[in-house]
């Protein structure tokens, strides 16, 4: 399998970079921007082409009574109200000012051409861990705007894809835990430039049988700072002592905070969560989707461990088919429900009733 070529790597970089410090990048033909953190002046030079649009994803469109004529996302004509478009953006506002339209969004045949950006440039914002809106204008015929970063539509498209994801295990060392004292934890860096992902490899189990593991992604709030709004901590320190209990196995600590919305996006949700909105509708308001990670990286963080058969400690059967739609055979699932406190009861039910998880 061939990795992606250093340019779509370095490209996919340079433009979330580029959209996170409120700067305007070149993909394809189209002028892109963030809505949420566009600089003011940068915003007023797009709106002033006459000819941009502000891209939101099916799920914000819905929120805002928008129709998303293109399927997963809307279009609309740029607002000249820098604030408008932030709140259109960002929903914490929307208890308090609900009605901010009327909008007409654009259907299908309507500046069609920037529809296949418009996606593209919400799943960069995504990759940017920010909030899925999108300012996109037209280049103009013969306009080569200097200081841009300029990328190929393909080239982004395939860095996101990560159809050729690899992982290098760059370091590991023995690292003695209070609850699992033969432990090991490796060091994966993928290819796709993203955050780097870890496995404790603890005691020694035999690589030709199904081996105890726990697929758990980060949570900063849960796993470091004890935070009673959800099950993540319980369930970290539970998994460790219940492989080490079983004499070996393997936790793979990934990079998804937030499933896969990343922390900044996190707290937004846990915000509407206080105006009394569940986390599956916080993340819609958001813009996202129920859970965004991937789990392709724990394939291949098993794969390079040398395992091809696992017992998963989940509560979640989206992970046990991820496994298998993975190339990872899944023997069987070991529960995990532990940690349910007054705070995180609603938590756990909504996680149950609508994600499907076996609590």
């Amino acid at each position: 399998m061939t990795s992606l070529s250093g340019t779509e790597q370095d490209r996919l970089e340079q433009v979330t970079g580029e959209l996170r410090r409120g700067a305007v990048a070149v993909i394809g033909d189209m002028l892109v921007a963030s809505a949420e953190t566009v600089q003011r002046d940068r915003f007023v030079s797009l709106h002033a082409r006459g000819d941009a649009v502000l891209a939101l994803t099916g799920r914000r469109a819905s929120v805002l009574k928008l129709r998303a004529y293109d399927g997963d996302i809307a279009r609309l004509a740029l607002p000249q109200d820098r604030a408008l478009v932030a709140a259109l953006a960002d929903p914490a506002g929307d208890m308090d000012t609900p009605m901010k339209g009327p909008f007409e969004t654009l259907r299908a045949d309507d500046r069609s051409y920037d529809v296949p950006v418009s996606r593209l440039a919400l799943r960069v914002c995504k990759a940017a861990r920010l909030l899925p809106a999108a300012i996109l204008a037209p280049l103009r015929r013969r306009e080569h705007p200097v200081g841009m970063i300029h990328a190929v539509q393909g080239c982004i498209e395939s860095a996101l894809d990560g159809q050729a994801l690899r992982l290098e295990r760059f370091s590991d060392a023995q690292v003695p835990l209070s609850l699992a004292e033969d432990a090991r934890v490796f060091g994966f860096r993928p290819s796709d430039g993203g955050p780097d992902h870890f496995a404790i490899l603890i005691g020694d189990p035999p690589r030709g049988k199904p081996v105890l593991v726990r697929a758990h992604s980060e949570c900063y709030t849960g796993d470091q700072l004890g935070s009673l709004k959800c099950d993540c901590g319980p369930q970290l320190r539970a998994a460790l002592a219940q492989i080490a209990a079983n004499g070996a196995g393997v936790l793979l600590y990934l990079a998804q905070e937030g499933r896969g919305i990343g922390m900044a996006n996190k707290l937004r949700a846990y915000a509407l969560q206080d105006q009394g909105f569940d986390t599956v509708d916080a993340n819609h308001r958001l813009g996202f989707e129920d859970d965004e990670r991937d789990f392709r990286v724990a394939a291949l963080m098993l794969e390079a461990l040398g395992f091809g058969a696992v017992e998963v400690m989940t509560n979640n059967p989206r992970k046990t088919e991820a496994f298998e739609r993975n190339g990872i055979r899944v023997v069987r699932r070991v529960p995990l429900a532990v940690g349910r406190t007054e705070q995180n009861d609603a938590y756990l039910a909504t996680k149950a009733a609508r994600s499907g998880h076996l609590l």
